[in-house]
């Protein structure tokens, strides 16, 4: 009897390692599951693009901010100079500034725009540089396809590959190509009697933009309208 059970401490003892050996093996499916949103932003890679897109885009706010508030301290001091303008001299003043004001908001506009395209590339760049690396997860799973889990109803936790897949491009990629952040262009400044120092150019953000990285896109602060509250006499 004792013979019979140290037989079978033994035969257990040696499996042990085979059970562990096969538990922490990478299952082997046809089909695989992916979170593409998780994907991206869990990596070094969308980290970075996260955190870039973040500080431009309060920059971005930051100055739409001082542009307004040197704006509006202008309209104001135009109006304070009516009285001492003939009608011809303020209708050519208050229409450079409806003109200004115009452009100035424009510029701003394209500075979100750019800002969430930076998003979008930054998106498919990772996509591109990260799909060798997901065909060699899916072959060395034996699958055929890779689903998107967020599509699906249910399925098994074991045939999802996001943390592998997160794991392997912050070891092969890392946080990717650092790229500058780019400059947004320079709006048309306020002029005249009133007119601030110009501010120098800051990055700006916007969000992020639908696909897996969604931030919200960074709005241009509305420029004030002289032309309904200063019209010629």
């Amino acid at each position: 009897m004792r013979g019979l059970r140290a037989g079978l401490l033994a035969l257990t003892l040696s499996a042990g390692p085979v059970l562990a050996q096969t538990a922490n093996a990478p299952v082997q499916s046809p089909v695989l599951t992916l979170d593409q949103e998780r994907f991206f932003q869990d990596t070094l890679w969308g980290k970075r693009v996260a955190a870039q897109l973040t500080a431009e885009s309060a920059a971005l706010a930051e100055e739409n901010r001082r542009i307004e508030a040197e704006l509006t301290a202008e309209e104001k001091n135009l109006t304070e100079r009516r009285p001492n303008m003939t009608a011809d001299e303020f209708r050519r003043a208050a229409d450079d500034f409806d003109t200004r004001v115009v452009g100035i908001r424009s510029a701003q506009d394209a500075k979100t725009r750019a800002l969430n395209g930076r998003s979008e590339t930054e998106r498919q760049d990772f996509f591109k540089a990260a799909l060798p690396v997901i065909s060699d997860v899916l072959r060395e799973r034996g699958a055929v396809v890779i689903l998107d889990s967020r599509a699906i109803f249910v399925s098994a936790g074991s045939i999802d590959i996001t943390d592998t897949l997160v794991a392997e491009i912050d070891r092969r990629i890392g946080a990717g190509p650092e790229t500058s952040p780019s400059a947004p262009g320079t709006a048309s400044q306020p002029s005249g009697p009133n007119r601030a120092a110009p501010a120098e150019t800051r990055p700006a953000e916007a969000p992020s933009a639908n696909p897996p990285l969604g931030a919200a896109p960074a709005q241009s602060a509305p420029a004030p309208d002289p032309a309904s509250r200063t019209s010629a006499p």
